[in-house]
């Protein structure tokens, strides 16, 4: 098996815990000797204990002179709630480390590589790099910008259309989109609506798929006046720099709310599934968002990916910066 093997159940292991860590990143983690797998991990719920402590701890005295592939470099901190990843591999023994990306938190950031290198443990960064930060976006995005990574989802007809002019939205995607949308739920730390959303349809945006109901995240009002009972207030687009524990925020309604976050420049991710119909005179998918150039639109999305979910279309797009 190749780095590039190991490196990828790393990085699958990451996102099975994306929506659980933060603020911690979702990290992944496989020990790995004589091309056989020796142990696993992940991030836990709430950040600790770290991958690299779950995999070691499963591994014991046979991480000895192994590979250990992890996708974020390992910390180089100890804290109250347990040591430096670092400084525990060296102790392991470990011969060699495979990391997919650096570490930007400064308590880090290149000092948990040297650590390694200190201890004579050969080192190499980069396998994986590119669906490492991809996973990782909610925490790299945190560090960089000390905000959340910000997803935008929208369910739309082919004419851009999100309901009908007499505002019937339920449902426009089929069952295999919406199950996908609950997919995305699970991976995030919280959820966003307007105040039209909410008064609209009083959505629940829950987690409904079974085995991970658990996964249900945490839910915010956008809107100028106090959230109700049980939801979170977020006074203006801006104001998601305040929020504390989210890593992964998803934005899920409606136009209005879609255009501010786009307009403020705050959107790192679309989600678009596109169902086959066409609507017409109805609601646009879209607000305003200050646009007084054509020429001002092109070159800011990136596509990523796009898949057939039975009848509809998933589109992705990521924000080019």
């Amino acid at each position: 098996m190749t780095d590039a093997h190991w490196m990828a159940r790393a990085i699958a292991l990451g996102e099975e815990a994306r929506g659980t860590t933060a603020p911690n990143p979702n990290v992944g983690c496989v020990i790995v000797r004589d091309g056989t797998l020796i142990a696993e991990g992940a991030t836990q719920r709430g950040g600790r204990p770290h991958a690299e402590a779950v995999a070691l701890a499963a591994a014991g005295e046979r991480a000895r002179d192994a590979t250990l592939y992890v996708t974020l470099e390992p910390c180089a901190h100890d804290s109250q709630r347990g040591p430096a990843c670092a400084r525990s591999i060296v102790e392991a023994g470990l011969m060699r480390i495979v990391a997919a990306i650096g570490d930007p938190d400064p308590r880090t950031n290149g000092s948990g590589l040297d650590l390694l290198r200190g201890a004579g443990i050969y080192v190499e960064v980069g396998s994986g790099a590119e669906a490492a930060r991809r996973s990782l976006a909610g925490y790299l995005t945190r560090q960089r910008l000390g905000r959340p990574h910000v997803t935008l989802k929208l369910a739309m007809s082919l004419d851009g259309k999100i309901a009908t002019a007499a505002g019937e939205s339920q449902w426009i995607t089929g069952e295999q989109a919406r199950t996908d949308v609950h997919r995305e739920r699970a991976r995030c730390d919280m959820i966003l609506v307007g105040r039209g959303t909410f008064k609209a349809d009083r959505p629940t945006l829950d987690v409904r798929i079974p085995g991970l109901e658990d996964r249900s995240p945490r839910r915010a009002l956008l809107s100028r006046r106090k959230a109700p009972e049980g939801w979170e207030w977020v006074s203006s687009p801006e104001a998601i720099h305040e929020l504390e524990g989210v890593n992964d925020l998803l934005i899920e309604g409606g136009a209005e709310t879609a255009a501010a976050f786009l307009a403020a420049d705050l959107v790192d991710r679309l989600i678009i599934y596109r169902a086959p119909i066409l609507i017409g005179d109805g609601l646009d998918a879209i607000g305003a968002i200050g646009l007084s150039r054509l020429s001002g639109a092109h070159g800011r999305w990136q596509p990523i990916a796009f898949d057939t979910l039975g009848s509809d279309r998933r589109e992705v797009y990521e924000r080019r910066r």
